[in-house]
């Protein structure tokens, strides 16, 4: 990770701190490594946001990605979706957060394991609400 305190002149009329951060990862499915270089720009200074800081805040966003994304993408097939119109979108994937949370709140981690639970039995959705509300 590099960062650096920026100039005048970079089209965001606020940056003070622009980063810049190179991943490397191995795919599972074996083949060469992959090398990604990204960018991060803030407004805040050195003295409220380290490097160090920044990182942490980078790795943070990969957590959600991880923890929420990944499963409403694939466990819940969130990117084959044929709600596109009005509201639906957005009460689909609001419902897609409750449901994860949900399960989340019951202390269950894999929630592939979790949904495949309550579908084959109808009513556990609304036992496992119930078990949380007391």
């Amino acid at each position: 990770m590099k960062a650096t305190e920026v100039r005048a002149g970079l089209p965001f009329p606020h940056a003070v701190q622009a980063v810049q951060i190179t991943r490397r990862r191995q795919p599972l499915a074996g083949g060469p490594d992959q090398t990604e270089v990204v960018y991060l720009v803030t407004s805040l200074p050195t003295h409220q946001a380290s490097p160090a800081q920044l990182a942490t805040v980078a790795r943070g966003h990969w957590l959600v990605e991880n923890q929420l994304h990944w499963v409403r993408d694939v466990t819940f097939g969130e990117d084959l979706s044929q709600a596109r119109t009005g509201n639906a979108p957005h009460i689909v994937a609001s419902l897609r957060n409750l449901a994860i949370t949900i399960v989340r709140l019951t202390g269950v981690t894999n929630i592939a394991q979790a949904t495949r639970h309550h579908a084959r039995r109808p009513e556990r959705p609304l036992e496992t609400i119930k078990s949380l509300a007391c």
